[in-house]
C-alpha cells in the first residue's frame, strides 16, 4: 500500500462561508477526497481576502453568495483581481439566477446549491479543475442567450435616467429598501419606477426585466 499523499500533492481549497456547521461539513468532506485539502475556512470575504495577502493562492474556492458585509458577487471580482487562476465556485441557498449569473460574469466558474448533496461539492470541483463549468441549465441557457446578444444595439424604452440608474442597481442584485436609501428615495417612489419600468420593458417581473437588459444589451 502506498504513502499517504502529501499535503503539497493535494488540490488547495478555500471555503468562506458564514454557515459554521455547513462549512464544517464541507470541509471534512473535501479533507477526506483524495486529492483535496481544505486549507481555510472562513466566514467573510474580507477575512479571506486578508489572508489572501500574506499566503498563496488556493487552486479553488467555494464561495457563498449571501455573506454578511461585503457579498460574494463583489467578493468574485476582488478574488480574481488578487489572484486571476483561482476558481471560484458560487455556493447558494436557492436558484438564484440574477445573483448567480451575476457571479458568473465577475468571474465565477460555476455555482452549486447548497441544498443539493454534499457529494455534488466534489463533484464541482473535479469539473472545474477539468475545465467545465457547473452550473444547471436555466443559467448555462441565461449565459448562452448573453453571448448572442453582446453585438444586439440597444433597445430604446424610453427610460428615465432615474429609472435606468434603478434598474442597473437591480440588475445588480440590491434590493429596493437598499437602493431607496442608496439614492435616498421613499421605497414608495422606488416602487413607483420598478412599475413604469416593468410597463416601458413590457415585462411583469424583475428576472424579466434583467433578461430584456442582457438581451438587448439595454444599460
Amino acid at each position: 500500500m502506498g504513502k499517504k499523499q502529501s499535503l503539497a500533492q493535494r488540490v488547495t481549497i478555500w471555503l468562506v462561508e458564514d454557515n459554521i456547521h455547513f462549512q464544517k461539513t464541507l470541509a471534512e468532506l473535501i479533507n477526506e477526497t483524495e486529492g483535496m485539502r481544505c486549507a481555510f475556512g472562513f466566514t467573510s470575504c474580507e477575512e479571506a481576502l486578508k489572508t489572501l495577502e500574506s499566503s498563496e493562492p488556493p487552486e479553488v474556492i467555494l464561495l457563498d453568495i449571501g455573506l454578511p458585509g461585503m457579498d460574494g458577487v463583489e467578493g468574485v471580482k476582488q478574488f480574481k483581481a488578487a489572484s486571476p487562476s483561482t476558481n471560484i465556485i458560487m455556493l447558494t441557498i436557492h436558484d438564484d439566477s440574477i445573483n448567480v449569473f451575476n457571479a458568473l460574469c465577475a468571474g465565477a466558474s460555476g455555482y452549486i446549491l447548497k441544498d443539493s448533496s454534499p457529494e455534488n461539492a466534489i463533484e464541482a470541483i473535479k469539473e472545474v479543475l477539468a475545465g467545465g463549468a457547473p452550473m444547471n441549465a436555466s443559467i448555462a441557457h441565461t449565459v448562452l442567450d448573453l453571448f448572442t446578444s453582446l453585438a444586439a444595439p440597444k433597445g430604446n424604452y424610453g427610460l428615465t435616467d432615474r429609472e435606468k440608474e434603478i434598474l442597473k442597481l437591480m440588475v445588480n442584485g440590491s434590493t429596493k429598501k437598499k437602493i431607496a436609501k442608496q439614492l435616498f428615495l421613499s421605497f414608495h417612489t422606488v416602487n413607483t419606477h420598478l412599475k413604469n419600468i416593468y410597463i416601458k420593458l413590457q415585462v411583469h417581473t424583475l428576472s424579466g426585466a434583467v433578461s430584456k437588459v442582457y438581451k438587448e444589451n439595454l444599460l
